[in-house]
């Protein structure tokens, strides 16, 4: 997500420098194919949120961490 907020931020700054609109059309479409892209990401990390198992998250998982220690 934070790749599609820096790509973002980049067109913007395109944006305030050209003029032509040969260039300012194409660059304005890019700019919302990722600001939809971020927002699909968004959509699929709140899905894989909800549907954590909150008795195993995923930032312990004893079977690996034990596994490790040998």
């Amino acid at each position: 997500m934070a790749a599609e907020q820096k790509a973002r931020s980049t067109y913007d700054n395109i944006l305030r420098l050209v003029k032509d609109p040969e260039v300012a059309d194409p660059i304005r479409f890019l700019r919302e194919r990722e600001i939809v892209h971020f927002q699909r990401f968004g959509e699929a990390l709140r899905r894989v949120q909800d549907t954590l198992n909150p008795k195993n998250f995923y930032a312990y998982n004893p079977s690996i961490d034990k596994n490790s220690c040998k």
